[in-house]
């Protein structure tokens, strides 16, 4: 059989994952696997429509496809997203329907679940007959267990294929409205003096609903906030994934990028992103620029604000994107004051949604309201830690000095009041007769701390 690869890694073939593909073609030597560099030829392929014809015949030519990509914030690289909005920019949807897929990403875990469930809504969206994926630990492959799980993986999309198994669907596909918001004017009543509020938006039409939206955001405002159109900012590519930054946050780029951040993003209060929903995300354009942030490493570029979002199109269906928008906000050390769409159709409702998320960041901006986080924060600078701590530690430097000075290498370890009272009540609870007492008393007991807080704050 003939396997399609779509290779997602922006360094081609010098990449861990096409190790892993390797590694399948050589334990499956009767198979025919094609790679196909993706992210890396992706301006070749943009530009030119012979090249993208070319990527399109050979997934018409084989039995099967496989997505495979290394992690990039939350998703699969921005190259590998303008691929895919290419596919239905050209209408080329056809040449994947009926066919069998897969997925397989190198990571370390962190929000591989949110990448994955994408590639698999979209594979959905295009009539695929999506099999699962593999979601590797990056060095899963040094390892017997690691290996074999792998191959028996790719045994399996084999068989599906050869066999003809049924696949089912799971997710629907997404429905969108044709409503054009028309917004009423702004009051400009509320007073955000003192604060500096930026938009950073996605704006390709000036006559789309987020255009207006964002106009209509900014007009609720007593003084002028700056809106930066992410169209109109120098960057030349998508991250590259080569790793010099890592040292002294110093990125291979010669662009506009890294200066715009500088000098733009690192002092405002409010950070409001704007843009249209493009498949099951938002565009590769944005995220193009967010994968450019990691000149900066694991390491947000401003904490302690307020973030929100303006999103045109489906969001309450796609419910992977809307944890994406939270645990950015999470994992950035913000606030998520609110996300405002334009799905009720109703321009009155729209205004009224925007006026209401205008007034919270301010109010929330001047109080420094940080809700506690989530899983998804707490989750997410977990493996961040520990990942920096070790075997990420020699190539992300200038993470690690920020991470030490900063206490972010918060291990439980350290935690001394909560560890020597644990070893004491173990040790009390050895005793047969102390361990029923305890038992007995525990519910009442847990509760007394709280109870205290309550009655004397």
């Amino acid at each position: 059989m003939k396997v399609a690869v779509l290779n997602g890694s922006p360094k081609g073939e010098i990449s861990v994952t096409v190790q892993y593909i390797k590694f399948i073609q050589k334990k499956f030597p009767q198979h025919e696997f094609k790679l196909i560099n993706i992210s890396h030829d992706i301006i070749k392929i943009e530009k030119n429509r012979k090249n993208f014809n070319a990527v399109i015949d050979e997934i018409k030519n084989a039995d099967g496809v496989i997505w495979a990509f290394p992690l990039y914030v939350f998703l699969v690289a921005s190259q590998y997203k303008r691929f895919i909005e290419l596919i239905s920019e050209n209408g080329a949807e056809e040449a994947f329907k009926d066919k069998y897929t897969c997925a397989l990403s190198t990571s370390i875990h962190f929000y591989d679940n949110t990448a994955h469930n994408y590639v698999h809504a979209v594979c959905d969206d295009l009539g695929m007959k999506y099999t699962g994926f593999f979601s590797a630990d990056m060095d899963e492959i040094f390892t017997d267990n690691g290996r074999s799980i792998l191959l028996k993986w790719a045994a399996d999309f084999l068989a599906a294929i050869e066999n003809k198994s049924p696949c089912a669907r799971a997710h629907a596909p997404l429905v969108y409205n044709k409503f054009a918001y028309k917004p009423g004017k702004g009051s400009g009543k509320i007073d955000n003096s003192g604060l500096k509020i930026k938009v950073l938006a996605d704006i390709e039409d000036e006559n789309s609903n987020i255009a207006a939206m964002v106009k209509r955001f900014s007009e609720a405002f007593s003084h002028k906030i700056e809106v930066f159109n992410i169209r109109n900012i120098d960057i030349k590519g998508g991250c590259l994934g080569c790793i010099q930054c890592g040292f002294d946050n110093i990125c291979i780029y010669k662009d506009g990028y890294v200066d715009f951040v500088n000098s733009n993003m690192r002092d405002e209060d409010v950070l409001i992103f704007a843009g249209p929903i493009r498949d099951r995300f938002l565009s590769a354009r944005m995220k193009m620029y967010s994968d450019r942030g990691f000149f900066n490493g694991h390491v947000p570029l401003r904490t302690g604000i307020q973030v929100g979002f303006l999103v045109a199109g489906p969001l309450s269906q796609i419910g992977n994107l809307q944890e994406v928008i939270q645990a950015m906000a999470e994992m950035g050390e913000n606030n998520l004051a609110g996300v405002v769409t334009d799905e009720s159709a109703d321009s009155k409702q729209v205004d009224a949604l925007l006026d209401n998320l205008a007034g919270k960041c301010v109010d929330y901006a001047r109080e420094k309201y940080m809700a506690p986080r989530t899983f998804l924060g707490e989750g997410g600078h977990k493996i961040f830690r520990d990942a920096i701590w070790a075997r990420l530690h020699f190539p992300f430097a200038a993470d690690y000095r920020y991470y030490e000075s900063h206490g972010l290498f918060d291990f439980p370890q350290q935690d001394q009041r909560y560890l020597e009272f644990s070893n004491q009540m173990y040790e009390m609870i050895k005793d047969p007769k102390m361990k029923e007492m305890v038992r007995k008393m525990i519910k009442t007991e847990m509760i007394k701390g709280y109870q205290k807080i309550v009655e004397t704050k």
